[in-house]
């Protein structure tokens, strides 16, 4: 009797047995924290966490939008100075008359 115990210990796991384990998924109720409601509704936790997220994700948006504005706007100023310039270039070497 013994030695028939050790020897099924120390044989493989048949494939059925072995595939129930990793074949098992976690499974979730409808309305657990975490598990999507079929109604797209959620928890309150759900909803308020949603909200800081999608909060988070606006103030980065704006932020970036605030900096290409200002490097926009430098932009601009830059290639204003160069048209005032190439605009005072020729009309000190007698070209175009404004």
């Amino acid at each position: 009797m013994r030695i028939a115990a050790i020897k099924a210990a120390a044989r493989p796991l048949s494939l059925a047995s072995r595939a129930a384990f990793s074949t098992t998924t976690r499974a979730m109720g409808e309305g657990d924290t975490g598990a999507p409601s079929k109604y797209g509704g959620g928890d309150a936790f759900q909803k308020r966490e949603k909200a800081n997220e999608d909060y988070a994700i606006r103030q980065r948006e704006k932020e970036k939008l605030l900096e290409l504005k200002k490097k926009l706007s430098e932009q601009q100023a830059h290639l204003q100075q160069l048209s005032d310039h190439i605009d005072e270039i020729t009309k000190n070497q007698g070209g175009e008359h404004n």
